[in-house]
């Protein structure tokens, strides 16, 4: 039963990652979308803040799942380099180091992969304002 209580936390965390992740593409699209209308750059430049801000929370979200994946292993007795877990035992305070830090998740493949290109469009678009639009 542990096991599913840590599952059903990993599921949860991963859910909101994929929401997160869903959100910052609408978003960014709907202030394109604003800035085609209007030929206002400011919305182009408003989309770094929710790229940024989503950018930290994601990495949260995957760091707290790696915890909990963390604890899982050591809980089903899987881990190569196990902890001591009491029984039915929740907290991820163990796992600090390593892949659970959050400057590794924070640039991690699933995360960087789709907002540093968010960012690097929206920068490359609004310099290109003035000869494209």
């Amino acid at each position: 039963k542990h096991l599913e209580f840590i599952q059903s936390v990993i599921t949860r965390m991963n859910t909101n990652s994929f929401h997160i992740k869903g959100w910052t593409i609408t978003i960014v699209a709907a202030l394109f979308a604003v800035f085609v209308s209007t030929k206002n750059e400011l919305f182009v430049l408003v989309g770094l803040f929710p790229v940024a801000v989503f950018w930290f929370l994601d990495a949260f979200y995957l760091m707290q799942e790696r915890k909990f994946r963390g604890l899982y292993d050591d809980v089903a007795g899987i881990s190569d380099n196990p902890q001591q877990i009491k029984e039915f035992e929740m907290s991820s305070d163990k796992y600090i180091k390593g892949k659970y830090s959050f400057l590794n998740v924070l640039f991690s493949k699933s995360i960087i992969l789709l907002y540093a290109p968010l960012f690097l469009i929206i920068v490359i678009v609004f310099f290109c304002i003035d000869s494209c639009f």
